[in-house]
């Protein structure tokens, strides 16, 4: 199994404009982790300054970017999605024991 970050970038008011297009975005990753392709999900800092969200396949993280109202509306300002080499843990892609 691959990894795969979607990385966020929130605006400067992430946190007064999300809860109108809160339970849509809640949705989208509930129903993409349902589905198996999404891991986990969340915000980054206290307060939230980006979120992180893993994926086991590239193409997810852009579907779920293109459908998340977050982006759609200007509360992320920039994402990318990064391959992650994942090497310790019972689910890493690629484990190592040396």
């Amino acid at each position: 199994m691959s990894h795969w970050l979607l990385i966020y970038d929130f605006a400067p008011d992430y946190l007064e404009r999300r809860g109108a297009f809160r339970s849509e975005h809640l949705a989208l990753g509930w129903t993409m982790a349902d589905a198996g392709e999404l891991i986990l999900g969340g915000a980054v800092g206290d307060p939230p300054e980006s979120g992180l969200i893993l994926f086991n396949d590239r193409d997810a993280a852009e579907r779920f970017a293109a459908g998340d109202p977050y982006v759609a509306n200007g509360i992320v300002r920039s994402w990318r999605v990064a391959p992650w080499t994942t090497v310790i843990g019972e689910n890493s892609a690629t484990p190592i024991r040396e």
